[in-house]
């Protein structure tokens, strides 16, 4: 440790300081021999007793520098153990204070390594409760989406069902005449739906009902309109072409007349097959004129002749000599006739058009053979939608505005027949169309022929428009 003040013996001792006294003494010395008598005893003795002093002195000198050796020899000495007394101390502080550092760090591992295996077992079980959780998150997830998709899955295949069943089914009752309030109880309800989508639902089928009884009501009035229209104009041109036969019989004789009434009956021929074509549009099944006995199939062709324009471009060719079921004779002079037309106005007006006809296994075919450009694949496939009935198209029989109204025509009295119209490449270039009437439409004809239903001068391959 460290000391405030050196021993005692470290000090230097007051004779040390003693040197002064013999200066001081000759000084003095002197100054009394100064003023003292000049007597030689006396400076004697002033010089001994000056002398006695600084012998004194000196030995004084000598005796103290000997003893502040000693005392400095002890000094070094106490300094030499009091130091190593301290380095014995400073080396004692430091084993102590390693030892105490050494267990701190001992017991700082030991807490540390606890701290650690705790911060451990925290962590694991932190994380095994997170992955509980997480796994509990994602089963409860999981279960939320598939109840999710299985209910949009329900609603979706409720909304199908709505489209593709119950919809449908009660236009078809709706056209047919039932009351929304007799079809809407009928339809099923689905349990697994909630009450509220199945209201919803009921209240979009009640307002597409609505909807469609007024537009049914429309419809069915403007189609009533126009095929009472058609019918009577049908009527009328039928009275009117049968007056001109009369008088063509009154006055046949005349060449200049009976060609005028000719003239005038092949006008009104285009006039009495469109008002026939109106009514087959507006959904008539009823043919303009019944027929009670069958009627020779070259007349049934003649007759599609005359109500075209470009009849003298026909030509006929070989037809089997048999009798169409009076019923059909009318619409299947409809059809000729608007496949007569189609082949004459998409033809060279130089060409002829051709028809020709003979039994095949399934029915009779009659083909009618044009000399025009033919028809691509778009035209074709035009013309067989029309045919089928699936072009697009709105208004009376799905008809718009530029629609083929002849084809269209043809289309719906083949398929109330089961008659079959196909196209294909002419030989001659153009467009070829094969007419199939079953069997079940023909009968052999009795031995007098029946004279033709409507007359025409024989002259015509077909393109559809």
């Amino acid at each position: 440790m460290e000391l405030a003040t050196p021993p005692p013996a470290a000090r230097a001792p007051v004779a040390w300081y003693s040197w002064w006294l013999m200066p001081l003494g000759l000084g003095g010395g002197t100054v009394a021999a100064t003023f003292m008598s000049s007597e030689r005893i006396t400076t004697a003795v002033a010089g001994a007793v000056a002398t006695a002093a600084g012998t004194a002195c000196v030995q004084l000198l000598l005796r103290t520098r000997g003893r502040l050796s000693r005392a400095e020899a002890v000094h070094r000495a106490s300094q030499t153990e009091h130091s190593q007394q301290w380095q014995q101390h400073v080396a004692g502080l430091e084993r102590k204070f390693a030892a105490e550092r050494a267990s701190q760090e001992e017991l700082l591992a030991e807490r540390s390594q606890s701290y650690e295996t705790q911060l451990t077992e925290h962590s694991r079980a932190y994380e095994a409760r997170l992955a509980e959780q997480a796994a509990a998150y994602e089963t409860r997830v999981a279960e939320q989406a598939e109840a999710w998709r299985e209910q949009v899955e329900r609603q979706l295949a409720a909304v199908a069902r709505l489209a593709d069943e119950q919809l449908p089914g009660a236009m078809r009752r709706l056209r047919a005449g039932d009351a929304i309030d007799d079809i809407l109880p009928d339809i099923e309800r689905d349990a697994e739906l909630g009450v509220e989508l199945q209201t919803e639902l009921r209240k979009v089928l009640r307002t597409a009902l609505i909807g469609l009884e007024a537009e049914f009501d429309r419809s069915t009035s403007a189609e009533q309109a126009v095929i009472s229209v058609g019918n009577r104009i049908h009527v009328l041109t039928s009275k009117l072409r049968g007056r001109l036969h009369e008088m063509q019989g009154e006055h046949g004789r005349l060449p200049a007349v009976a060609r005028g009434l000719m003239e005038l009956d092949q006008a009104i021929g285009p006039a009495d097959c469109l008002a026939a074509s109106i009514g087959v549009l507006g959904g008539s099944d009823r043919p303009g004129r019944q027929w009670q006995e069958p009627q020779r199939l070259l007349s049934v062709v003649r007759g599609g002749i005359g109500r075209i324009k470009d009849f003298h471009r026909v030509q006929l060719s070989h037809l089997p000599e048999l009798g169409v079921d009076g019923g059909l004779v009318d619409h299947l002079t409809l059809i000729f006739a608007h496949l007569l037309d189609n082949a004459a106005r998409y033809s060279p007006p130089t060409e002829p058009v051709v028809i020709s006809g003979k039994e095949v296994p399934n029915g009779v075919g009659i083909e009618i053979q044009d000399s025009g450009k033919g028809l691509n694949e778009e035209k074709k496939r035009e013309a067989e939608h029309a045919l089928a009935g699936t072009a697009p198209g709105a208004g009376l029989g799905g008809i718009s505005e530029d629609a083929n109204i002849g084809l269209r025509v043809v289309g719906t009295l083949a398929r109330r027949y089961g008659i079959r119209v196909t196209f294909a490449d002419s030989p001659w270039l153009g467009t070829s169309v094969v007419v199939v009437v079953p069997h079940k439409y023909f009968s052999p004809l009795p031995t007098a022929a029946t004279p033709p239903a409507a007359p025409a001068p024989p002259s015509g391959p077909a393109a559809p428009e």
